[in-house]
């Protein structure tokens, strides 16, 4: 990074982050190339944002034809665009409806409301049905909602009290759920694979299970599918493996390709607990906002990555876990589905994270002492094998 840059940082920006290793200008695809001219293949996605890659031709016309025409009006107004976009996402989902926002943290709140709502309607206004069960090692956002809703201390540390109304069980664990729902409990909200947390995926029958319990005693089930969702397991929605339906589902991330969205989707049965004054938001759902979430769409369909990712993926975590074995001392696991991968190290991933990158090769930490691979959608087989060629070499030095 030079000196310039990294002074501004250093001067006028608040430290809540450490400092940037390097300085990013440019990206194109899966690559991305630093101020000193250092080429890099980039497996962090913009944490699992870049859904397309860096700067797809299809997505930079979309935005830039739409930022022609209306970029802003707020949803005091109806705007084509945002209507065309609930459309498309319905081919994804079972019947309901949509409610658009700007990240994921935003979404994840939106399902809050809706299980206080629930909660609400089913034990009358002087009710006390309102707590929400989440799974220990949970990553749902860092406003006060999603912290509580976050049973992690480097996520809540020093804004206690927290929001009260959370409860915490076992990922994978069905009786600790059973336990853990009582009569004061609205809804349950996992992530269906823990991004942050370490790549931990919420097993298919677990899943199963967790539904029947939530229909047994009517209760929301919430499902996070923040980085998971839009295509990345390589079904658009990472439930979709285990064969169930939510009642409710929070997304953001990939769905804009590198802008802002975020959006949750309600069954109809429960979509009319939002009535007008009940939620709302500024930026939410802008002509720009759609504009860029149905490029990402278009793409996705037209080329068949999806289906691309659960094809290629397959080979890579095959070999990821051969590879894995030359280094049983340094890999206990490899865990993951398509291209959302985590590599469990027996050590902290911050210095391996760091090898990586001077070997050229963008990755980021998560918990469980992972290194998080996290590739374009758009990666090629040849991409792949370069990056197992990457982490072999860095693990062999």
């Amino acid at each position: 990074m030079n000196e310039k840059t990294k002074h501004q940082y250093d001067q006028y920006l608040i430290h809540n982050y450490s400092q940037p290793p390097i300085s990013i200008l440019s990206g194109a695809g899966s690559r991305v190339w630093d101020d000193e001219g250092n080429e890099y293949l980039d497996f962090t996605s913009g944490i699992a944002v870049n859904a397309l890659g860096h700067s797809h031709p299809d997505w930079v016309a979309a935005v830039e034809s739409q930022a022609k025409i209306l970029i802003h009006c707020s949803n005091l107004f109806a705007t084509p665009r945002q209507g065309q976009l609930a459309e498309r996402l319905s081919r994804y989902t079972p019947p309901g409806r949509f409610l658009f926002c700007n990240s994921g943290a935003e979404a994840n709140e939106a399902l809050l409301k809706l299980a206080r709502l629930h909660g609400r309607s089913v034990a009358g206004v002087e009710g006390k049905r309102y707590t929400v069960v989440t799974a220990e090692n949970a990553f749902h956002g860092r406003t006060f909602g999603g912290m509580a809703a976050t049973p992690q201390e480097k996520i809540q540390g020093g804004f206690r009290p927290m929001l009260p109304g959370f409860r915490h069980a076992k990922l994978n664990d069905i009786e600790s759920f059973k336990e853990a729902i009582d009569d004061s409990v609205c809804a349950v909200m996992i992530e269906t694979i823990q991004g942050e947390g370490g790549i931990f995926p919420a097993e298919g029958h677990f899943l199963r299970e967790l539904r029947d319990l939530c229909t047994e005693r009517n209760v929301l089930l919430l499902l996070d599918e923040v980085q998971c969702g839009i295509g990345r397991s390589g079904k658009f929605f990472a439930y979709e493996h285990a064969g169930v339906e939510p009642d409710a589902i929070g997304m953001a991330k990939g769905l804009g390709g590198g802008f802002p969205v975020g959006a949750i989707w309600v069954a109809t049965k429960f979509a009319d607990l939002f009535q007008p004054g009940s939620h709302g938001t500024t930026f939410g759902g802008t002509p720009l906002t759609c504009s860029a979430a149905i490029a990402v769409l278009d793409v996705l369909e037209r080329d068949g990555l999806i289906e691309q990712v659960a094809r290629q993926s397959q080979v890579w975590i095959q070999n990821l876990e051969i590879l894995a074995k030359k280094y049983p001392k340094l890999v206990w696991e490899v865990r993951g589905i398509g291209y959302l991968v985590g590599l469990g190290l027996h050590e902290s991933p911050i210095p391996w994270v760091q090898k990586l990158r001077k070997n050229g090769l963008l990755t980021a930490p998560a918990g469980g002492n992972a290194v998080r691979l996290i590739p374009p959608l758009t990666a090629t087989e040849e991409e792949l094998a370069e990056s197992l060629e990457i982490v072999h070499r860095t693990f062999s030095e």
